[in-house]
Protein backbone atom coordinates (compact mmCIF):
# COMPACT_ATOMS: atom_id res chain seq x y z
CA UNK A 1 0.00 0.00 0.00
CA UNK A 2 1.17 3.50 -0.69
CA UNK A 3 1.78 6.08 2.08
CA UNK A 4 -0.97 6.47 4.97
CA UNK A 5 -2.09 10.39 5.03
CA UNK A 6 -2.14 10.98 8.77
CA UNK A 7 -4.23 14.53 9.92
CA UNK A 8 -3.55 16.19 13.18
CA UNK A 9 -6.22 17.79 15.62
CA UNK A 10 -3.95 20.73 17.64
CA UNK A 11 -0.63 22.37 16.67
CA UNK A 12 0.86 23.09 20.43
CA UNK A 13 3.57 20.99 22.16
CA UNK A 14 2.61 17.08 21.90
CA UNK A 15 0.95 17.75 18.86
CA UNK A 16 4.50 19.30 17.43
CA UNK A 17 6.38 15.65 19.04
CA UNK A 18 4.06 13.63 17.38
CA UNK A 19 4.60 15.19 14.28
CA UNK A 20 8.24 14.71 14.24
CA UNK A 21 7.92 10.99 14.43
CA UNK A 22 5.49 10.75 11.90
CA UNK A 23 7.60 12.88 9.17
CA UNK A 24 10.30 10.27 9.76
CA UNK A 25 8.21 7.68 9.03
CA UNK A 26 8.95 6.64 4.96
CA UNK A 27 5.55 5.05 4.74
CA UNK A 28 3.55 8.01 6.32
CA UNK A 29 2.89 11.77 4.57
CA UNK A 30 1.04 14.35 6.94
CA UNK A 31 -1.56 15.21 5.20
CA UNK A 32 -2.51 18.04 7.07
CA UNK A 33 -3.01 20.14 10.64
CA UNK A 34 -5.55 22.39 12.45
CA UNK A 35 -5.86 24.13 15.34
CA UNK A 36 -8.16 26.71 17.11
CA UNK A 37 -4.99 29.55 16.46
CA UNK A 38 -4.57 29.72 13.43
CA UNK A 39 -1.11 31.00 13.07
CA UNK A 40 -0.21 27.95 15.67
CA UNK A 41 -1.68 25.27 13.02
CA UNK A 42 0.04 27.77 9.98
CA UNK A 43 3.57 27.30 11.95
CA UNK A 44 3.60 23.52 12.24
CA UNK A 45 2.35 23.05 8.55
CA UNK A 46 4.84 25.23 7.02
CA UNK A 47 7.54 22.94 9.11
CA UNK A 48 6.50 19.84 7.77
CA UNK A 49 5.59 20.89 4.30
CA UNK A 50 1.75 20.25 4.73
CA UNK A 51 -1.62 22.22 5.17
CA UNK A 52 -3.17 24.39 7.30
CA UNK A 53 -6.93 23.82 7.55
CA UNK A 54 -9.68 26.09 8.99
CA UNK A 55 -11.08 23.54 11.40
CA UNK A 56 -11.58 19.37 12.02
CA UNK A 57 -13.99 19.07 9.98
CA UNK A 58 -12.19 20.50 6.62
CA UNK A 59 -9.11 18.79 7.58
CA UNK A 60 -11.65 15.13 8.34
CA UNK A 61 -12.71 15.75 4.37
CA UNK A 62 -9.21 15.39 2.85
CA UNK A 63 -9.17 11.85 2.02
CA UNK A 64 -7.37 10.39 5.31
CA UNK A 65 -6.58 7.47 6.64
CA UNK A 66 -5.76 8.47 10.35
CA UNK A 67 -6.03 11.48 13.36
CA UNK A 68 -4.15 12.20 16.20
CA UNK A 69 -6.30 14.32 18.74
CA UNK A 70 -3.45 16.39 20.51
CA UNK A 71 -5.61 19.09 22.25
CA UNK A 72 -5.73 20.10 26.20
CA UNK A 73 -7.81 17.93 28.02
CA UNK A 74 -11.05 20.72 28.23
CA UNK A 75 -11.08 20.70 24.37
CA UNK A 76 -11.08 17.27 23.94
CA UNK A 77 -14.72 15.39 22.91
CA UNK A 78 -16.38 16.63 19.50
CA UNK A 79 -12.87 16.18 17.78
CA UNK A 80 -12.76 12.68 19.13
CA UNK A 81 -16.30 12.36 18.24
CA UNK A 82 -15.75 13.52 14.30
CA UNK A 83 -13.18 11.41 13.72
CA UNK A 84 -15.17 7.91 15.04
CA UNK A 85 -17.91 8.88 13.22
CA UNK A 86 -15.99 9.41 9.93
CA UNK A 87 -14.64 5.77 10.73
CA UNK A 88 -11.37 6.79 11.18
CA UNK A 89 -8.12 5.13 12.91
CA UNK A 90 -8.21 7.37 16.11
CA UNK A 91 -4.80 7.91 17.95
CA UNK A 92 -5.69 10.48 21.60
CA UNK A 93 -2.93 12.22 23.84
CA UNK A 94 -3.73 11.50 27.65
CA UNK A 95 -5.02 12.82 29.61
CA UNK A 96 -8.30 11.20 27.91
CA UNK A 97 -10.40 14.62 28.96
CA UNK A 98 -10.55 17.25 31.85
CA UNK A 99 -13.81 14.96 32.98
CA UNK A 100 -15.08 11.42 33.16
CA UNK A 101 -18.20 11.81 31.60
CA UNK A 102 -16.59 13.57 28.21
CA UNK A 103 -14.21 10.28 27.94
CA UNK A 104 -17.04 7.81 28.95
CA UNK A 105 -19.27 9.33 25.95
CA UNK A 106 -16.58 8.98 23.34
CA UNK A 107 -15.56 4.86 24.68
CA UNK A 108 -19.10 4.53 23.63
CA UNK A 109 -18.64 5.66 19.48
CA UNK A 110 -15.59 3.56 19.53
CA UNK A 111 -16.46 0.75 17.09
CA UNK A 112 -13.85 -1.23 14.98
CA UNK A 113 -11.38 1.04 13.75
CA UNK A 114 -7.58 1.23 15.55
CA UNK A 115 -7.44 3.40 18.15
CA UNK A 116 -4.61 4.30 20.61
CA UNK A 117 -4.16 6.55 23.87
CA UNK A 118 -0.52 8.39 24.05
CA UNK A 119 0.68 6.30 27.24
CA UNK A 120 4.22 5.83 25.53
CA UNK A 121 5.67 4.29 29.19
CA UNK A 122 4.19 1.06 28.12
CA UNK A 123 6.97 1.33 25.65
CA UNK A 124 9.20 1.54 27.58
CA UNK A 125 11.95 -1.32 27.46
CA UNK A 126 12.68 -0.78 31.33
CA UNK A 127 8.80 -1.12 31.92
CA UNK A 128 9.23 -4.52 30.24
CA UNK A 129 12.38 -5.29 32.32
CA UNK A 130 10.03 -4.68 35.27
CA UNK A 131 7.25 -6.67 34.25
CA UNK A 132 9.56 -9.58 33.73
CA UNK A 133 10.77 -9.44 37.04
CA UNK A 134 7.83 -9.09 39.23
CA UNK A 135 6.23 -11.73 36.79
CA UNK A 136 4.68 -14.40 39.47
CA UNK A 137 5.93 -12.16 42.68
CA UNK A 138 3.01 -11.03 44.38
CA UNK A 139 3.43 -7.07 45.25
CA UNK A 140 2.83 -6.11 48.86
CA UNK A 141 3.11 -2.27 48.61
CA UNK A 142 3.34 0.09 45.78
CA UNK A 143 4.84 3.75 45.81
CA UNK A 144 3.49 6.41 43.27
CA UNK A 145 4.95 10.02 43.02
CA UNK A 146 4.80 13.01 40.44
CA UNK A 147 6.63 15.79 42.00
CA UNK A 148 6.60 18.67 39.50
CA UNK A 149 6.41 22.31 39.08
CA UNK A 150 3.34 24.13 37.27
CA UNK A 151 3.46 23.82 33.72
CA UNK A 152 3.69 27.36 31.86
CA UNK A 153 0.07 26.75 30.14
CA UNK A 154 -2.72 29.45 31.63
CA UNK A 155 -5.36 26.38 31.72
CA UNK A 156 -3.35 23.71 33.81
CA UNK A 157 -3.86 25.34 37.21
CA UNK A 158 -7.91 25.18 36.57
CA UNK A 159 -9.69 22.00 37.94
CA UNK A 160 -12.13 22.41 35.01
CA UNK A 161 -9.40 22.74 31.85
CA UNK A 162 -7.14 20.68 33.20
CA UNK A 163 -8.37 18.21 35.70
CA UNK A 164 -5.67 18.90 37.96
CA UNK A 165 -2.93 17.16 38.59
CA UNK A 166 -3.61 13.72 39.32
CA UNK A 167 -5.64 13.37 36.43
CA UNK A 168 -3.19 15.87 33.79
CA UNK A 169 0.06 14.61 35.01
CA UNK A 170 -0.14 11.53 37.57
CA UNK A 171 -1.79 9.30 34.90
CA UNK A 172 1.45 7.67 33.75
CA UNK A 173 1.84 6.90 36.64
CA UNK A 174 -1.66 5.84 37.79
CA UNK A 175 -1.20 3.65 34.20
CA UNK A 176 1.97 1.92 34.82
CA UNK A 177 0.75 0.69 38.21
CA UNK A 178 -2.15 -0.86 36.38
CA UNK A 179 -0.04 -2.48 33.73
CA UNK A 180 2.52 -3.69 36.57
CA UNK A 181 0.84 -4.55 39.08
CA UNK A 182 -3.18 -5.24 38.10
CA UNK A 183 -7.01 -3.29 38.99
CA UNK A 184 -6.85 -0.86 41.94
CA UNK A 185 -10.67 -1.00 43.51
CA UNK A 186 -10.77 1.50 45.70
CA UNK A 187 -9.07 4.81 46.75
CA UNK A 188 -9.13 7.60 49.47
CA UNK A 189 -7.13 10.98 49.17
CA UNK A 190 -6.90 14.73 50.17
CA UNK A 191 -6.09 17.49 48.70
CA UNK A 192 -3.86 20.53 50.17
CA UNK A 193 -6.66 22.94 49.03
CA UNK A 194 -3.81 25.25 48.52
CA UNK A 195 -3.51 26.36 44.89
CA UNK A 196 -0.74 27.56 43.37
CA UNK A 197 -0.34 30.78 42.48
CA UNK A 198 -2.03 32.15 39.22
CA UNK A 199 -5.45 34.37 38.01
CA UNK A 200 -8.13 31.56 38.47
CA UNK A 201 -6.21 28.76 39.99
CA UNK A 202 -8.16 26.21 42.30
CA UNK A 203 -6.16 22.77 42.16
CA UNK A 204 -4.58 21.54 44.60
CA UNK A 205 -0.93 22.06 44.99
CA UNK A 206 -0.18 18.72 46.53
CA UNK A 207 -2.71 15.71 46.63
CA UNK A 208 -1.90 11.81 48.84
CA UNK A 209 -4.23 9.01 47.95
CA UNK A 210 -3.94 5.35 49.12
CA UNK A 211 -5.11 3.07 46.69
CA UNK A 212 -6.77 -1.10 47.13
CA UNK A 213 -5.63 -3.40 44.53
CA UNK A 214 -7.85 -6.54 43.54
CA UNK A 215 -4.61 -8.46 44.07
CA UNK A 216 -4.91 -7.06 47.63
CA UNK A 217 -2.10 -4.96 47.61
CA UNK A 218 -2.04 -1.38 48.82
CA UNK A 219 -0.17 1.80 47.48
CA UNK A 220 -0.24 5.87 48.01
CA UNK A 221 0.24 8.02 45.18
CA UNK A 222 1.74 11.58 45.99
CA UNK A 223 1.77 14.55 43.62
CA UNK A 224 2.66 18.31 43.91
CA UNK A 225 3.32 20.88 41.68
CA UNK A 226 5.27 23.72 44.00
CA UNK A 227 8.50 23.34 42.62
CA UNK A 228 10.70 24.80 40.31
CA UNK A 229 11.53 21.53 38.50
CA UNK A 230 10.14 18.16 37.79
CA UNK A 231 11.87 16.11 40.71
CA UNK A 232 10.48 12.95 40.31
CA UNK A 233 7.62 10.98 38.44
CA UNK A 234 7.27 6.94 38.29
CA UNK A 235 6.65 4.04 41.09
CA UNK A 236 8.25 2.31 43.46
CA UNK A 237 7.32 -1.52 44.03
CA UNK A 238 7.78 -4.03 46.90
CA UNK A 239 7.55 -7.81 46.79
CA UNK A 240 8.91 -10.03 48.90
CA UNK A 241 12.40 -10.09 49.04
CA UNK A 242 12.46 -7.34 45.98
CA UNK A 243 12.35 -3.45 45.80
CA UNK A 244 11.89 -2.02 42.45
CA UNK A 245 11.86 1.70 41.08
CA UNK A 246 10.74 2.04 37.43
CA UNK A 247 10.09 5.48 35.39
CA UNK A 248 10.36 7.13 32.08
CA UNK A 249 14.14 6.98 32.87
CA UNK A 250 15.57 4.19 34.74
CA UNK A 251 14.71 1.26 36.44
CA UNK A 252 16.52 -0.22 39.51
CA UNK A 253 16.47 -3.11 41.23
CA UNK A 254 17.37 -4.82 44.39
CA UNK A 255 16.92 -8.46 45.20
CA UNK A 256 19.06 -9.28 48.79
CA UNK A 257 22.76 -7.83 48.30
CA UNK A 258 22.30 -7.56 44.37
CA UNK A 259 21.49 -4.54 42.87
CA UNK A 260 21.19 -3.18 39.38
CA UNK A 261 19.85 0.00 37.54
CA UNK A 262 18.96 -0.03 33.47
CA UNK A 263 18.83 3.64 31.74
CA UNK A 264 15.29 4.39 29.96
CA UNK A 265 15.34 5.89 26.84
CA UNK A 266 11.77 7.93 26.93
CA UNK A 267 12.67 9.16 22.97
CA UNK A 268 12.57 5.37 21.88
CA UNK A 269 8.93 4.89 23.39
CA UNK A 270 7.77 8.08 22.16
CA UNK A 271 8.72 6.58 18.32
CA UNK A 272 7.25 3.11 19.60
CA UNK A 273 4.06 4.11 20.71
CA UNK A 274 3.54 6.05 16.99
CA UNK A 275 5.05 3.02 14.91
CA UNK A 276 2.74 0.87 16.87
CA UNK A 277 -0.32 2.69 16.07
CA UNK A 278 0.76 3.29 12.53
CA UNK A 279 1.37 -0.67 11.62
CA UNK A 280 -2.12 -1.01 13.08
CA UNK A 281 -3.69 1.58 10.74
CA UNK A 282 -1.70 -0.17 7.62
CA UNK A 283 -2.53 -3.89 9.13
CA UNK A 284 1.27 -4.51 9.03
CA UNK A 285 0.98 -4.86 13.23
CA UNK A 286 -0.71 -5.59 16.35
CA UNK A 287 1.35 -3.91 19.26
CA UNK A 288 -1.09 -1.23 20.44
CA UNK A 289 -0.43 -1.74 24.20
CA UNK A 290 -3.28 1.19 25.59
CA UNK A 291 -6.15 1.09 22.77
CA UNK A 292 -8.85 3.82 24.01
CA UNK A 293 -10.98 1.16 26.51
CA UNK A 294 -7.52 0.77 28.12
CA UNK A 295 -6.88 4.47 28.80
CA UNK A 296 -10.57 4.97 29.61
CA UNK A 297 -8.94 2.72 32.80
CA UNK A 298 -6.34 4.49 33.60
CA UNK A 299 -8.72 7.63 33.51
CA UNK A 300 -11.32 6.33 35.65
CA UNK A 301 -9.11 5.59 38.15
CA UNK A 302 -7.38 8.61 38.23
CA UNK A 303 -10.70 10.53 38.30
CA UNK A 304 -11.89 8.62 40.58
CA UNK A 305 -8.65 10.19 42.85
CA UNK A 306 -9.46 13.73 42.09
CA UNK A 307 -13.45 12.91 43.36
CA UNK A 308 -12.10 11.56 46.66
CA UNK A 309 -9.77 14.70 47.04
CA UNK A 310 -12.24 16.97 46.13
CA UNK A 311 -14.74 15.51 48.38
CA UNK A 312 -13.11 14.23 51.03
CA UNK A 313 -14.62 10.72 50.62
CA UNK A 314 -13.65 6.63 49.36
CA UNK A 315 -14.31 5.96 45.82
CA UNK A 316 -14.74 2.66 44.73
CA UNK A 317 -12.95 2.39 41.40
Amino acid sequence: MGKSRVGLIGAGNVAQRHARVLSGFPDVVLAGVTDVLPEAAARLADTHGTRAFADADELLRSDLDAVYVCVPPFAHGPAEEAVLAAGLPLFVEKPLAADLETAEKTAAMVDGAPTAVGHHWRYLAVVERARDVLDGRPVRLVSGAWLDKVPPVAWWSRRDRSGGPVVEQAAHVLDLARLLVGEVTRVCALGDGSPPPGEGSDVDSATAATLRFASGAVGTLATACVLGWKHRAGLEIYADGLALAVGEDELLVREGEREYRLPGDPEAARVAVDRAFIDAVRREGDDIRAPYEEGLRTHRLACAIAQSAATGEACDV
